[in-house]
């Protein structure tokens, strides 16, 4: 398995070259070269903040086609909460739910009720690790990515719960096994995705060992097909929701920490805030603080670059539909036999996330100081502009990128004119 999977990919044929992608990535992932964009898997996160700002189109997300529906014998929806801000005037998501179902699956198992049992396993495991306060938000794939590239001191903060999306989906295959009789591998559980970091969680889990999701699609590509079928829907709506306002809030920015029932959190999105955010808290300047959440998207999951509405039009749409929703109606039964049978897996995670040192220059501490100090020579001689015109994001980065054997030097546009101006100063003088 390759531990380094992305979902977002470059299409050649689209890329001009341009520099948008590498000034905005988080990581400094992507560099120009030959006049094409190029990927370091290593070192994406997936954000999809490339796929948002690229002007051609040439970055995309991998995922499934709706055709992967006829792949099993039955097939249960997972809809993320995101996807009912999609929708104008939606008043009842019994209405989306039960056109999933007209759609073609044979059942549907909301993400958001999975994640009101997160929310009360958090608040539990909140209670009793306040050791590890401030306790970092899971939910967003991204982020434990990011933390594991590039805040390893963070990896003892991370809350060790499963994903919403993961303990659904292994709820709903339980339920589907025993209500079919059919075996695991001719059911198929396909969640319904706001972003490409979904992906990757899926085909490269983090902190368990594989996801019970056996397919994702796009919430853009479900969208247009599910309006039809709403209209059809309204007249013989099923009673299908799992879900309150604490599941369905999970969709916004602030959903998964308001479901702890404290106010000593703080909840950021956008994937530059959260750096921000990190390199506070890896100073150590928050301070009463038990929880914190964090999305890689704009507005929260609702930002995905898989959606298709305005995330902050989107989220005004989540907070009106949850208005007159009951607090939650997704509970972890009282009983410990009960609990068992409901949940049959672990909910925690079954593995530690390990920092990954992608970012190192040398593989040992004498060999790291020795190109870090290469580095430092090569910024003293480049102009300091962070003009992107070499294919690097910054001075620093193609400094470093020269260090580790990938670029040259005269890839600085400054270098190479000061060479050409000495070469046509010999020519001069020769003759």
């Amino acid at each position: 398995m390759d531990k380094f999977f992305t979902s977002v990919q470059l299409d050649e044929e689209l890329c001009k070259g341009c520099i948008n992608c590498i000034k905005r990535c988080p990581t400094q992932a992507i560099r120009v070269r030959n006049g094409k964009a190029c990927i370091t898997k290593k070192f994406c996160i997936d954000c999809g903040e490339c796929i948002r700002i690229c002007p051609h189109h040439a970055k995309k997300a991998t995922y499934d086609p709706l055709s992967v529906m006829n792949d099993y014998e039955y097939t249960v929806a997972l809809p993320a909460p995101s996807l009912y801000g999609q929708f104008n005037n939606l008043d009842d998501v019994n209405i989306v739910l039960t056109a999933l179902k007209r759609m073609g699956f044979d059942d549907v198992y909301e993400v958001s009720g999975a994640a009101e049992l997160v929310s009360e396993m958090s608040r539990k495991y909140v209670e009793k690790h306040k050791e590890k306060w401030p306790i970092v938000s899971t939910a967003c794939p991204s982020i434990i990515r990011l933390i594991r590239v590039r805040f390893p001191n963070l990896l003892d903060h991370l809350l060790p719960i499963q994903a919403p999306v993961d303990l659904a989906a292994a709820v709903a295959r339980q339920q589907a096994m025993e209500k079919t009789g059919l075996s695991t591998d001719k059911i198929g559980i396909i969640f319904i995705s706001p972003c490409p970091a979904k992906v990757s969680a899926v085909k490269t889990p983090l902190g368990i060992d594989k996801s019970n999701v056996d397919a994702v699609l796009a919430i853009k590509d479900v969208y247009p097909v599910l309006l039809g079928f709403m209209k059809e829907a309204v007249d013989h709506i099923e009673d299908l929701s799992i879900s309150g306002k604490i599941g369905v809030g999970w969709g916004n920015c602030g959903g998964e920490a308001s479901g702890l029932l404290t106010d000593n959190y703080l909840a950021a999105d956008g994937i530059e805030n959260v750096i921000r955010v990190l390199e506070d808290l890896e100073d150590e300047k928050f301070s009463n603080l038990t929880f914190i959440e964090l999305n890689a998207c704009s507005a929260g999951c609702v930002g995905g670059v898989l959606t298709v509405e305005n995330p902050y039009v989107a989220k005004v749409k989540i907070k009106r539909m949850i208005k007159y929703m009951p607090v939650a109606m997704n509970h972890l039964p009282k009983k410990e036999e009960l609990q068992k049978a409901y949940l049959s897996i672990n909910p925690f995670w079954t593995s530690r996330v390990e920092y990954e040192p992608v970012f190192k220059l040398g593989d040992n501490l004498k060999e790291g100081i020795e190109k870090m100090s290469l580095v430092e020579d090569y910024i003293k001689k480049f102009p300091g502009l962070d003009c992107g015109a070499c294919g690097a994001p910054t001075c620093q980065a193609l400094a470093e990128d020269i260090v580790r054997g990938v670029a040259k030097e005269k890839d600085c546009i400054y270098i190479l004119k000061q060479k050409i101006h000495k070469i046509s100063d010999e020519f001069s003088e020769l003759e």
